[in-house]
Formats: C-alpha cells, sequence, structure tokens
C-alpha cells in the first residue's frame, strides 16, 4: 500500500537488483537466507525478490481471504497478523519482526488466513511464491529451508497451545517478553532496551489473556525488578530474574511466542 492507503500494483514494487541494498548486502541476510548458498544462488534469488514500499503505522499488508501471491520478508518494523473471530473482532495471533517471514498459512488454500497490518513504520520483501518455487527447484538448500520452515511451523502451532494451557499468566507474559527479547537480539536490533510496538491489548489478545491482567503483571515485573517501563519504551534490568519469572524457558520452549505463524527464512 502506499501512504494514502492504497495497495500497491505490480508497477509500484521496486526491483532489489536497482537498490544499494540487495540481498547480498542486507544486514538481515543471515537470518533470512539458508547456510552455504553460492553468490549465483544468491543473485538468482534477488531475480524475484521485491521491496514494496514501506507501510505506515495502521496499514494493511495483506488480508484475510484476499488471493495469495507473495510470501513476504520483514525488513525493518513490526507487522501483527490476526484472526477474525465473531463479526468486528479479530484475535491476535503473531507479532513479526525483522528477518522473519509470514505468509506461509495460505500456500495450502492459495489465500491469506488472517489479516497481516503494520504496527509502525515497516519495510517488507515480497518473494512472488511461483517464481520461489521455479527457484528452489535449482537451489536444493532454498526448498530444504522451506521444509524445515513449515515443519517448525506445525511445532510451534502445538507448543504455543500447550504453553497458554499449562503456563500461568504471570509465566506467560515473562515468557512473551523475554522471547521478543531475544528475537530483537537475532536481527541485530538491542535486546535490552527495545519500544514495544504491540499495545497491552495486542498483547493480552495474543496471551489469552485480560487486559487488566497485562497491565497489573506488567507492573509487578517492574515492581519485582525484572523490568523498567516508561510508556511504551521497555528496559529488562535483570535477564536471569526475567527468565525465572519465564519458567526458566530453553529455546524450544520459548519457540511457540518468538511470533506466531511465521518463522525465519
Amino acid at each position: 500500500m502506499d501512504g494514502d492507503g492504497e495497495r500497491l500494483d505490480d508497477e509500484s514494487v521496486i526491483d532489489l537488483g536497482r537498490l544499494s541494498r540487495s540481498c547480498q548486502d542486507c544486514s538481515l541476510r543471515g537470518l533470512c537466507l539458508p547456510d552455504g548458498l553460492e553468490a549465483a544462488d544468491i543473485e538468482m534469488l534477488e531475480r524475484v525478490v521485491h521491496q514494496r514500499l514501506p507501510l505506515d503505522r495502521g496499514e494493511e499488508l495483506f488480508r484475510a481471504e484476499e488471493e495469495f501471491v507473495n510470501l513476504y520478508v520483514v525488513r525493518s518494523g513490526t507487522i501483527r497478523t490476526t484472526q477474525p473471530t465473531a463479526p468486528g473482532d479479530e484475535q491476535v495471533i503473531g507479532f513479526h519482526l525483522p528477518g522473519e517471514l509470514l505468509g506461509l498459512d495460505a500456500i495450502s488454500t492459495g489465500r491469506h488466513q488472517c489479516n497481516a497490518l503494520a504496527l509502525d513504520r515497516t519495510s517488507v520483501c515480497a518473494i512472488p511464491f511461483n517464481q520461489l518455487e521455479q527457484v528452489a527447484v535449482r537451489v536444493p538448500a532454498l526448498q530444504q529451508q522451506l521444509l524445515r520452515i513449515i515443519s517448525r511451523e506445525m511445532v510451534e502451532d502445538h507448543n504455543h497451545l500447550a504453553a497458554l494451557g499449562r503456563r500461568s499468566a504471570h509465566e506467560r507474559l515473562a515468557l512473551f517478553l523475554y522471547s521478543l527479547s531475544e528475537r530483537l537480539e537475532r536481527s541485530g536490533h538491542g535486546g535490552d532496551q527495545f519500544s514495544l510496538s504491540m499495545s497491552r491489548a495486542d498483547i493480552a489478545s495474543y496471551l489469552g489473556l485480560a487486559l487488566e491482567t497485562v497491565s497489573r503483571l506488567m507492573t509487578r515485573l517492574a515492581d519485582e525488578g525484572v523490568i523498567a517501563i516508561d510508556r511504551r519504551r521497555l528496559r529488562i534490568v535483570d535477564h536471569g530474574l526475567l527468565a525465572e519469572a519465564a519458567g526458566n524457558p530453553s529455546r524450544r520452549d520459548c519457540a511457540p511466542l518468538r511470533s506466531g505463524r511465521t518463522g525465519s527464512y
């Protein structure tokens, strides 16, 4: 979409080959691309990757039931995905950070299953799926990476449901903040201090909690010296205490709350 909220047509998509910052030079390359790709393989992939113009806060990337054309990798900013429920209501199912992929859930039906909206100034790479399939046939490492991501999607969905069923409200919130910090660190952003682009209502919806519960537990974590909060700016004061509040999570424990229906491409 452009700044006026109009959807971009094909002519508005910019070929990354014309940009000074391509896949070869992108700071997210280590997150997005499988290990061991040769320069020729990356050039082949670059020819099908496009970058959309940045999305402003509140702009939609796609909506549920729209025809599936592209997979998307977040370059900067945050994308929230929601599942329509009752008329006029939505359930938050994921927050997608730089280097993370979204759109995989549309492969089976050919239509997107959720709504995707930018929570702040955001840019994404658009990858036409039919062209990606052709490249994947010629680049086995890329094909294997896609299969790994799809498999991880299934595992994370199962783990997410298990976490919501077994963990206390306090542990859910602590685990969310713990894994959010890890994901930001992995993408090259500071994991100790960051701005929460999502609202507390969004967090509550994602964790299956009441808004009042999230607000109360945020205050509790601050009072306990685990975090410090200034409006939406959050600083992790003690990682050890946060891990303890989250139930001392392993990396596998963090998986379900990493992003929700996404992966690293």
